[in-house]
């Protein structure tokens, strides 16, 4: 599946449609710091708790796309 890749710069920011912003806040070594601009509304987790939440709500042991 084709991926859409950015560069930012710390201060830099993405917006995804009209309410989702993503700003980098501090990159230090291996790790990146980023801020996430929501409405309450939208669930935002990291990748690891979002497939956890998915296999304790689906019995079947499928926890989404891969």
């Amino acid at each position: 599946m084709p991926v859409l890749v950015l560069s930012r710069r710390v201060g830099e920011s993405i917006v995804i449609g009209e309410e989702i912003v993503i700003t980098i806040l501090e990159v230090r070594g291996g790790q990146v710091r980023v801020g996430v601009d929501a409405p309450r509304r939208v669930q935002v987790h990291r990748e690891e708790v979002f497939r956890q939440v998915a296999a304790e709500d689906d019995p079947s042991g499928d926890d989404g796309p891969t």
